[in-house]
């Protein structure tokens, strides 16, 4: 069974940022007043990489989502 797991959730008052994966696959899906966007990716390094494009994304709310990424990959590997 295909279960969608919430990788990393960020949300700012600028918007929300998640990293969610399913069947081997991340879907990257970001929203904010007036914006939204969605994609996927093969691996959660492409979709980390792919935000930086993501249109309308404010900065802070692209730093945030980054560190919330890379701290919730730390505790997944020390799991």
């Amino acid at each position: 069974m295909n279960v969608t797991r919430h990788f990393s959730d960020t949300r700012t008052g600028e918007g929300r940022v998640r990293f969610l994966i399913r069947g081997g696959h991340v879907r990257l899906v970001a929203e904010g007043p007036g914006w939204q966007f969605e994609s996927t990716h093969a691996t959660l390094e492409d979709a980390a990489t792919f935000l930086a494009v993501v249109p309308g994304l404010p900065q802070t709310l692209y730093e945030q989502a980054l560190n919330d990424l890379e701290r919730q990959t730390q505790l997944d590997g020390a799991a």
